[in-house]
């Protein structure tokens, strides 16, 4: 009877220890789902990716980690066999809590006194990081089984595993296996050797004493210690382990990715909330212009600098894009974009200005044109080379880049034509004060960006028809818009080209222009070939002149060298209908000659003093870096000239008709330029140093 007694009240004993048990684990999993009810996905670093999904840039969080998501649907199969093997062997079966695990190592605790071995699972470092708790904390550890238990309620295995890749600490402000494999290796997790996902197994477990970078022994043996355990339980081959052992520790951080920077940076400002970022940029046309990119700033002295985009003409979308070859060189102001400053278009508008006239009916290519001095009501333009050809054809004009022949025509169209077209492009000229565009828009006097002149030229491409510009891959889709017709897009193609004839077969593998703004500031190429259009800015961002910057030096090769680097140039489509292949002398009558009829011949020899005009009060900016100067423009006259700036000679043996010269102090200066045979001109202007009176 004793006996019977004492066996019933073990039995109760235990019931009642296993009820209490139960008790607890239902207080225990109803505290943890309190607790992670509110409980929203971890923040994460913004992701620009390309047309594929590919990264092009990361941004950190606000306090500067860098975390991404990874799911392990991305990782590398042995990495994450590894890091099962190494942190929860029974992850797949357990509810949140290694049972055997943990009373393995509270036997262990209670028999040396303290935390031997945690017996979290993975579920429960998931918690433990979600939560914020301490790693080694009995009270800490009863949360973190409450907090396991309510998360393997909620969630499924893989998105478990998926909190754990992405909280996981891997030194410094390092999160995540996908921020720490680009951080410590270069690449994405997605491929990586044996010895890499070792260590991206050891890392966590003490990720500032061993990180590669501040304790590369300490690594190297946390490292090993996994490859070893790999090795015994045969997840890895004993050559495999050879080899890992063997392999070289990563000595730094590698820099985050920044492709694109410029182009996901504007992105990111438009839709700022949007954790992903699917950019119309094919990485691999990326990476091969950003380097040629470099290669080229390389040879410029500081802080001249360079724009280049590609585009697809047909679809708008934006293939690469470079705002600035390094956006952390301060040398080159490389955080501006300088894809979006407005700067003069030069010659670059001339194609547009030729094509409204082909459209238009009042020329062809085969016309006639004068290219000599005349004065348009005032308005006196001169060519590049200030000297004259006579009389060509409108081809020849174009492709010569003659400012008298296309100031003739865009009189002739109408300047309002020229800025209507450019809007219908989606291009934003930027007139200034002037309420009414004049002839001097056709020569750059207004202002541009590159995404502009992109839209204009995509539309030539295009034949004829602008596409918007796109940099979303998943974006909406704005419609396009016909700037010019079939037949006169093909025209200037065929003149961009090098096309000597209006002839009925493909006029070639490039068209392109360049151009150069005023005092030498901007310097421009555009071209396009059957496929892509890519467009080229080289300057200083401050705007500040370069001596013998000029689009056919400094802009054109560049040019030249993105279609090599993309694979060289593909042959341009042939004429579309209703293409008038004819010489001059078989043109209409009318087509035959374009005279000036309103324009006045400028018979004037004497020099004038363009810029400053008397009267004048010029803002020089005397603190910049490199000292200010002035700009000073002649019209009329033989050079060379001779410029005076106060009776003293500061530039001789001019030929152009343009000079900067450097000015020290500010007030009112004498201006006055002599020519070769002794004609002169004079101009009195205030010269300011920028600051307010």
């Amino acid at each position: 009877m004793t006996y019977r007694r004492a066996g019933v009240l073990a039995a109760s004993a235990a019931l009642l220890c296993v009820a209490v048990a139960v008790l607890g684990l239902v207080l225990m999993e109803r505290y943890g789902a309190r607790r992670i009810a509110d409980w929203r996905p971890p923040e994460t670093g913004v992701i620009a990716e390309d047309r594929n999904g590919d990264l092009l840039r990361v941004f950190p969080l606000p306090d500067g980690r860098w975390r991404l998501p990874a799911e392990p649907a991305f990782v590398d199969p042995r990495f994450l066999a590894m890091l099962t093997a190494w942190e929860d062997k029974r992850f797949a079966a357990h509810s949140g809590v290694d049972w055997i695990a943990f009373a393995r190592a509270a036997v262990q605790a209670l028999t040396h006194g303290r935390l031997v071995s945690g017996g979290s699972t993975l579920t429960m470092q998931t918690a433990r990081l979600m939560a914020g708790l301490p790693p080694r904390s009995l009270s800490a550890k009863l949360e973190q089984i409450a907090l396991a238990l309510a998360l393997e309620r909620r969630f499924d295995k893989t998105q478990i595993l998926s909190l754990y890749l992405t909280l996981a600490p891997y030194g410094g402000p390092v999160e995540g296996v996908r921020a720490a494999s680009l951080s410590w290796f270069g690449k994405e997790p997605h491929r990586l050797t044996a010895a890499q996902s070792a260590l991206l197994v050891a890392l966590p477990q003490s990720p500032e004493r061993n990180r590669p970078d501040l304790a590369p022994e300490r690594a190297r043996l946390a490292r090993n210690r996994v490859i070893d355990r790999m090795e015994a339980l045969a997840i890895l081959s004993a050559d495999e382990a050879g080899r890992a052992r063997r392999e070289a520790m990563p000595a730094r951080r590698h820099a985050m990715p920044m492709l694109a920077a410029h182009e996901a940076e504007r992105l990111r400002r438009a839709e700022p909330n949007a954790p992903v970022l699917r950019m119309s940029i094919d990485r691999a046309m990326q990476e091969r212009v950003e380097a040629y990119a470099r290669e080229r700033v390389a040879s410029m002295p500081s802080p001249q600098s360079l724009a280049i985009m590609v585009s697809d003409p047909q679809s708008g979308e934006v293939l690469a894009a470079v705002g600035g070859p390094d956006m952390l060189d301060r040398s080159r102001q490389g955080f501006v974009d300088l894809s979006r400053g407005l700067r003069s278009p030069g010659s670059t508008l001339k194609p547009l200005i030729f094509g409204l006239a082909f459209e238009r009916g009042v020329a062809h290519p085969e016309s006639l044109l004068d290219d000599r001095p005349v004065s348009f009501a005032g308005y006196r333009p001169q060519n590049f080379d200030h000297g004259y050809e006579g009389v060509m054809t409108a081809r020849r004009a174009l492709q010569l880049s003659r400012n008298l022949p296309a100031v003739e025509l865009l009189r002739l169209v109408g300047p309002a034509r020229l800025i209507q077209r450019l809007r219908l492009a989606g291009a934003r000229p930027e007139l200034g004060s002037r309420s009414l565009p004049g002839l001097a828009i056709g020569l750059g006097g207004l202002g541009v960006t590159l995404d502009d002149l992109m839209r204009v030229y995509g539309g030539l491409a295009n034949g004829g028809v602008s596409m918007p510009l796109t940099r979303r891959a998943d974006g909406p889709r704005e419609p396009a818009r016909r700037i010019l017709s079939p037949q006169a897009a093909w025209y200037v193609t065929s003149i961009l080209a090098g096309g000597p004839t209006t002839s009925s077969g493909s006029p070639g593998t490039l068209a392109y222009k360049t151009g150069t703004s005023y005092g030498y500031r901007d310097a421009w190429s555009l071209g396009y070939d059957a496929r892509r259009v890519v467009g080229v800015w080289v300057g200083r961002p401050d705007g500040a002149p370069v001596s013998g910057l000029v689009g056919q030096d400094s802009a054109l090769p560049i040019l030249r060298g993105v279609f090599a680097r993309l694979g060289g140039a593909e042959r341009l489509d042939g004429p579309p209908p209703g293409i008038l292949a004819a010489g001059t002398a078989a043109l209409p009558p009318p087509l035959r000659k374009i005279g000036a009829r309103n324009a006045r011949v400028d018979a004037s020899g004497r020099p004038e003093i363009v810029f400053p005009p008397s009267g004048a009060r010029v803002e020089l900016g005397l603190d910049a870096p490199d000292g200010a100067f002035l700009s000073l423009k002649v019209r009329g006259g033989r050079p060379p000239f001779t410029w005076y700036l106060d009776g003293r000679p500061v530039a001789s043996s001019v030929f152009p008709r343009e000079a900067s010269v450097p000015v020290a102090l500010p007030g009112f200066a004498e201006i006055a330029v002599i020519d070769s045979v002794g004609n002169a001109a004079t101009s009195r202007v205030r010269l300011d140093d920028g600051e307010a009176d």
